[in-house]
This record gives C-alpha cells, structure tokens and sequence, in this order.
C-alpha cells in the first residue's frame, strides 16, 4: 500500500481563508440585521435626454429608520412618525457624459454621501414617495 503524504497548507493562508469566511459571515449578518442608516457604495446610470448613458459607482444612503402609526381618536386620526434614510452631508460631483449631441451639455450633476441620517423625507434632495 502506498502512503500519501498530504502537504499542509501554509498557516497564512489559512488564517487568511478563515478571516475572509468571517469577514463574509459578519457582512451578511450586519446587512441583514442593520438597523440606521449609513454610507455604502452605490452604482447606477447617468442618463440625460440627448446623451448615451455612464454606468457610475458613488456613495449613497442607505438603512432603515425607525417608523411607527398610531390610531388616535380625533382628526386626522392618525399619528406618524415616518423617518427615511437620507443625506445629511454630501459633495457634488460631476461626470461627462458621453455621445452628447452637439446641442446638449455632457455634464452630469449628482450628490455622493459623505454622511446619512434618519430625518423626515424632503423632496429637495430626495424621491419621497407615500403610500
């Protein structure tokens, strides 16, 4: 019978193999679990009528407030406390959009969160939608 010998694998990659499985376990389970609002990374298209689009990765908000509705027994008949996950400090940043016409500015304006918080929706600076 033959032996085999089993090389052992270098103890920095395996210390390095099981950072990286708890590094993925602990990011599934801060998303998953995550309650507030914070900064993370944010990809989307640039588009203006007039111009082809530019796929753009930023910083954007994200998470999830605190929210609550109550029955109350005079008008409106409803208490809300509704928070969104929103800016509270950005930089503006611009990007040259490409295949402009020549009548149309390739110039794209957009925000990139440097902080977010949760605060009552304001249609200046974000989509708010009611249901």
């Amino acid at each position: 019978m033959k032996s085999m010998h089993l090389h052992p694998l270098p103890l920095s990659l395996l210390v390095l193999a099981a950072g990286a499985a708890m590094v993925c376990a602990a990011l599934t389970t801060t998303l998953h679990d995550f309650r507030g609002c914070a900064v993370r990374e944010f990809t989307f298209v640039a588009q203006k009528p007039g111009c082809k689009g530019l796929r753009v990765t930023t910083e954007a908000c994200w998470g999830r407030c605190h929210t609550w509705e109550r029955p109350v027994p005079d008008p409106p008949y409803i208490q809300r406390h509704h928070r969104v996950c929103t800016y509270s400090r950005t930089r503006h940043v611009t990007v040259r959009l490409p295949g402009c016409q020549p009548h149309v500015s390739p110039l794209y304006h957009y925000p990139m969160a440097l902080h977010c918080h949760c605060a009552v929706c304001s249609t200046q600076d974000t989509e708010c939608e009611t249901f």
